[in-house]
């Protein structure tokens, strides 16, 4: 099996959608004392609005975190775990692809 252009493309965008992932909750925590979660989208008004950007980049971090979270104190089931991280992953390719894209278009 090759690797052609598009799969190694990817692959980039894959881990670029994580590590962007991490980094951003991890940022936000040290900026605010507060963990990165879903629940900031149900606080309400603008600070709910304000939230959803950080929330969309920030989501594969945050359900493989509470994936793990889940497993090992909660006993969920290895499937449900399996089916997450499938989840957080293509949800982190399409967060990387348009990073991707803006990085290319300001490249330009």
């Amino acid at each position: 099996m090759t690797l052609t252009p598009d799969h190694i493309e990817a692959f980039q965008a894959l881990f670029l959608g994580l590590a962007a992932a991490g980094v951003l909750a991890t940022g936000f925590e040290a900026l605010t004392s507060r963990r990165a979660s879903f629940e900031l989208l149900e606080t309400g008004g603008p600070q709910a609005l304000a939230s959803v950007p950080l929330v969309v980049f920030t989501a594969p971090f945050i359900i493989l975190r509470n994936t793990v979270r889940g497993r090992r104190f909660e006993r969920r089931p290895v499937f449900f775990v399996a089916l997450a991280t499938v989840l957080a992953g293509l949800w982190g390719l399409a967060c990387g692809r348009v990073l991707m894209d803006v990085i290319a278009y300001l490249g330009s």
